[in-house]
């Protein structure tokens, strides 16, 4: 199986309710950084992307598309080696996706439990290079946001891209994808209330310490939150 579609959208920008609708129209399994999370195998092939030594291939074995972090950071990569997947840059309100931003993926409880994790070099080596050492300032990070936006809409054909928000709703993607119009809403998952379990399980490891059951109890809520499952 080879990608048939690379999400160049940050995190925060609706990517996981993204995830659930490419699964939705038939593109296949969907890569989200939820499937980092508690596979030693992905950890280390990420881990040796952000080094210099990806292996797409290997990374994306079984997937149809691919969304948010870790993809987006290598979105131009991806988008030489798989010439002909499209490509969908999610966006949003700036604000918005910046307020969303410390709420959740980079707020300060995030950062302060994250290097107990497993897959922190992940998150370091990629999200956090991505972004550099000003997480929390809001005009570092908008600039890096419309910086990220104005690159991948210069670099990538406009026949091949599609600029989307989650408002959109179904009919923009259908028609970038030739798919029929699902009989279904479109999905809304991983809000910041759905975090809420994921961020009460990260802050409750960082003050009990490492164990495999409670990393496996993490890596579900994150999983069943990504999918729209309630834990």
């Amino acid at each position: 199986m080879t990608l048939k579609v690379i999400g160049a959208g940050l995190g925060r920008t609706g990517t996981a309710s993204l995830k659930v609708a490419l699964e939705t129209l038939g593109l296949g399994k969907c890569h989200h950084m939820s499937e980092v999370f508690g596979s030693p195998q992905q950890i280390d092939l990420w881990a040796k992307a952000a080094a210099g030594a990806p292996d797409w291939p290997a990374i994306f074995s079984g997937y149809g598309a691919a969304v948010d972090f870790p993809t987006a950071a290598f979105w131009r990569e991806l988008a030489a080696f798989y010439p002909d997947a499209k490509i969908i840059l999610s966006v949003r309100d700036v604000e918005k996706w910046w307020r969303s931003t410390q709420e959740t993926i980079l707020s300060p409880l995030a950062e302060k439990s994250m290097p107990t994790m497993p897959f922190f070099p992940v998150v370091k080596n990629v999200v956090w290079r991505f972004f550099g050492d000003e997480i929390h300032d809001y005009d570092h990070m908008s600039a890096v946001f419309n910086l990220h936006t104005e690159e991948v809409k210069s670099a990538i054909s406009k026949d091949r891209l599609l600029v989307f928000e989650a408002k959109d709703g179904w009919a923009p993607l259908c028609a970038f994808l030739g798919k029929e119009i699902p009989n279904e809403p479109y999905p809304r998952v991983n809000s910041k209330e759905e975090m809420r379990p994921m961020m009460e399980a990260m802050a409750a490891q960082f003050e009990a310490g490492l164990d495999r059951e409670a990393l496996e109890k993490m890596s579900q809520t994150v999983r069943d939150t990504v999918h729209g499952r309630k834990s």
